[in-house]
């Protein structure tokens, strides 16, 4: 069995602990992550795609939110990466298009400072961010696993035994940053983490007569989804795998676009007591929310498995697919960063 003992009475406990009322909830977060894990296409390697493989990553769903409260520093600095606060109108702080989004957090503070209405990245959220720094991560992770894979078998023997042994490592570390990075991409499935209206319509403009309830987060993500969703009822909605090449930042606009557009219908949905009622709308409405979760993490990474044979790796930087055509030949100094 690939789990060691210990860890596999570690995720016993992390299955059966209460759930807190964050983000999605323990049981959304283990959903998500779960069922992208177990609709990963073949060409992803095997070790990613195993009973055990799985059972980790859906255990580690919850882990971000679970380690909250660790201290003044960290909390501070991670808090807002589960979130953001758009407008209605897809701006943050009113100033910044979410089409328009800076490539680095530190452009995208710079931004939010100078706007119009200056406000900053700690304030509005930064889980654009926090999405595609993973995602870079996870290519990272596949590219150094590639050259492990072939080198193992390929460079002299005197170096195979360390590639091999770097290999299982790597193995460890890619189910440990999926696992955790997949927290992110579901927070961004979740309406009401990619808006304003957060917790109660607030105070804009309310046509509608939208609740002002601060219980409508927790009932909505938490509550409702323990009772009603799962992994065997959200897999199915889970549309088939499509590579995409489009840059991973213009995807995550789009992702946190269509999240937005379904704020309306949780309040409209809460409003006409669905949620109390359990209504077939309501279920539909959350495992569809859900399955779009773990359609983006499980095509995210996918693409990131793809990507990841034109990756470079080491220092100096030698590229992956020069390894795998045999144009280069790793050693252990080289690989290890020098």
């Amino acid at each position: 069995m690939r789990i060691p003992m210990m860890l596999a009475v570690l995720l016993t406990v992390a299955l059966s602990a209460p759930d807190p009322a964050l983000a999605w909830g323990a049981t959304g977060h283990r959903i998500i992550n779960g069922d992208a894990a177990r609709s990963l296409p073949d060409s992803i390697p095997a070790f990613v795609r195993t009973p055990e493989a799985i059972a980790e990553i859906a255990a580690l769903g919850p882990e971000a939110d679970r380690d909250r409260g660790s201290g003044k520093t960290r909390d501070s600095d991670m808090d807002p990466a589960h979130f953001l606060d758009l407008e209605d109108d897809n701006t943050i702080g009113g100033t910044l298009p979410l089409a328009q989004l800076p490539p680095t957090r530190e452009a995208y503070d710079t931004a939010l400072r100078n706007g119009a209405k200056p406000t900053d990245q700690y304030s509005r959220g930064f889980v654009p961010y926090e999405i595609v720094d993973g995602y870079e991560l996870i290519v990272k992770d596949f590219g150094i696993w590639r050259v492990d894979s072939y080198a193992e078998t390929h460079v002299a023997p005197a170096d195979r035994d360390f590639f091999a042994s770097d290999r299982r490592l790597r193995e460890v570390l890619i189910l440990r940053d999926i696992g955790y990075w997949g927290h992110f991409v579901g927070d961004a499935s979740q309406p009401l983490h990619v808006s304003v209206h957060f917790n109660g319509w607030g105070d804009y403009p309310n046509p509608n007569n939208y609740t002002q309830s601060k219980a409508i987060h927790a009932k909505f993500e938490s509550d409702f989804v323990n009772a009603h969703a799962s992994a065997e009822t959200v897999l199915p909605r889970i549309a088939a795998y499509a590579r995409s090449t489009t840059p991973v930042m213009s995807r995550v606009e789009a992702y946190l676009k269509a999240t937005n557009s379904h704020v309306p219908q949780v309040y409209q949905l809460e409003g006409a007591g669905a949620f109390d009622a359990a209504t077939p709308a309501a279920v539909d409405f959350t495992l569809d929310r859900l399955a779009d979760g773990a359609k983006m993490m499980r095509d995210f990474i996918a693409d990131a498995y793809a990507e990841s044979a034109d990756a470079k790796v080491g220092y100096p930087q030698i590229s992956v697919r020069d390894v795998l055509n045999g144009t280069v030949v790793p050693t252990h100094s080289l690989t290890n960063g020098g």
